[in-house]
This record gives structure tokens, sequence and C-alpha cells, in this order.
């Protein structure tokens, strides 16, 4: 009787598995943003690009899969201490991508590790080269300057530093209660400063528009007077344009003249001064004695008549 043997079918069974086995380690598709180091016989044969790739059996192994794509790296907070002599903690957020997959492979050992000594020292340098007031407030200069150290040290690496970000600077408590007694303070001066200006603007308008008003009130005084004047000037030229065209004898004008003395002695507190040149005041008179002189005296009455008979 003849016997059936599983030998073959094993074989068979172990060559699929085998197949499989190199198919799935030699036969590799690369993704997009991912590079592959492939060594042959332990030595950097080429780079792989996103694709299909088939890799010779037992001579090609993969070195390693690096991701091309932007990484952050989030620090726990650094112990630094400032110009002036300040211990403080700073929290740093690094942000980097490789340009190089070859260079990050084989230039350094521990890429996430380096990145994260080299951002501490430098982090650390720049610190010590503030004070506290200017580290606070100069964040911007911080970033900037961390970024271009660590990118420049890093560029051998194949790595290409994007940014780097100060997330928070937290001094010490007692720090910032002074701090903040500081803060309340330089507010109160400026708040005493903006009112003393404000009193000073206050008191310089008011002078000002009360230097405006006395301007404006003696303009307008000097333009009543001058008007005034105008009045009776044009007053005057009237008056006595009336009196020439009216043909106005001596005896009118000494008439007017003896009205005007008696208007101006009727005062008490007047005090009268005849002129020196008393002629033409004595011709005056002596022109108004011979008018009345002039002058018929009216009849009697007849009642001295009518009597006697």
């Amino acid at each position: 009787m003849q016997t059936f043997s599983y030998w073959p079918i094993v074989w068979w069974v172990v060559g699929i598995v085998v197949v499989l086995i190199f198919a799935l380690r030699y036969i590799i598709i690369v993704r997009q943003s991912t590079a592959v180091i492939v060594e042959r016989l332990g030595k950097f044969s080429r780079e792989l690009k996103p694709g299909l790739h088939f890799l010779i059996p037992i001579l090609d192994s993969v070195r390693a899969v690096v991701d091309l794509r932007e990484t952050v790296l989030d620090y726990e907070p650094q112990s630094v201490i400032t110009k002036d002599n300040v211990a403080t903690q700073i929290d740093i957020v690094l942000y980097y991508y490789i340009t190089d997959p070859v260079k990050s492979v084989y230039e350094v050992r521990n890429l996430v590790q380096a990145i994260l000594k080299l951002t501490q020292t430098s982090i650390r340098n720049i610190s010590g080269s503030l004070n506290l007031d200017e580290l606070l407030v100069s964040r911007e200069n911080v970033n900037n300057e961390l970024t271009q150290i660590v990118d420049v040290a890093a560029d051998p690496w194949g790595v290409k530093v994007t940014r780097a970000e100060i997330k928070s600077v937290n001094p010490p408590a007692e720090i910032l209660e002074a701090m903040t007694r500081q803060m309340k303070a330089e507010r109160n001066k400026r708040a005493v400063i903006l009112e003393a200006e404000g009193e000073k603007q206050g008191a310089i308008l008011r002078a000002e528009g009360a230097r405006q008003q006395k301007i404006l009130t003696a303009e307008g005084e000097g333009q009543a007077l001058i008007t005034v004047a105008n009045a009776r000037k044009e007053a005057v030229i009237a008056y006595f344009q009336g009196i020439h065209e009216g043909g106005a004898s001596n005896d009118v004008l000494a008439l007017k003249y003896m009205e005007t003395l008696e208007a101006i002695s009727a005062n008490p507190a007047n005090k009268v001064f005849l002129p020196y040149e008393s002629s033409a005041l004595m011709g005056s008179l002596g022109t108004i004695k011979d008018l009345f002189k002039d002058v018929s005296p009216e009849p009697a009455p007849l009642v001295s008549k009518a009597k006697g008979k």
C-alpha cells in the first residue's frame, strides 16, 4: 500500500512564508514627506524617495526612516540666571525640520537630544547677558537670537530651525511681588504726573482765555471810543458848518460863549478859569451891551394918566 507524504506540502508552505517575509522586508513603499536611508553591507547606499522600491535581499537593509515634516520640541522649563543674579524659569518651544536626511542620521547620534542640549545652553547664555526686566520686555529679540544660534549650530546635522519661542518667564514669587509693587508705584507716579500736566494745561488755557478776553475787551472799548470820537467829530463839523452856512454874527457867538460858561459853572465841583487873553471876552461883552442899548424901551402904561383924570 502506497503511503502519502506531507513533506512536499510542508516545503511549499515554508517556501511561501519565506517569500512573503522577503517581500514584506525588501519591497518598501515610502510615504510622502518621508525619506528612507538604505545601507548595503553596513555602508550607506542610497536615500529612497516617496514611492515603491525593491531591496536586494540580505545585502540591503534599512538604516532609518526620517520624517521630513516640521517638528515641534516643547521643552521642560529651564532654570536660568539673569545678569542681575535672578534665578528664573523659562519655557521654550522650538520648531525645526530636516533638510538632509543623510546628515541627520550619520552626523549626530541623537538628533532630538542634541537640539535640546544646544537650545538649553544657548538660552542660558542669552539670559545671562540680560537683566530680568530686559528679558521680560525683549522676548522678540531673544527669540530671534536663539533661533539664529541654534540654526547655525544645527546646520551640519541637516536641520533647519525655523523659529524658537519663549512661552513664559517665571521669576520667583518674591521677585513677582516686588515687581508688582514697582509697577503700582510707577502707575501712581504716572497718574500724578498726568494730573499735574492736566492742571498745568488747564491753568494755561484759563490764562490764555483771560488774556484773549482782555484783548478783545480792550479792542472793543477802543473801537467804541473811536466810534464815539468819530461821531462827535461829525457832529462838531456839522455844527460849525451850520453856523458858517447860517452866517452867524459876533453877537450870536458871544451869546453861545456865555451860555457855555454858564453851563460849565453850574456844577459846584467844576473850577472855571478865564483865558489870559480877556480882551476878546471884554469885546464880546461890549458888543452885547451895545446890542441892548440899540433896543428902544417899551412905552410906559397909561395907568397914571387915567388916575389923573
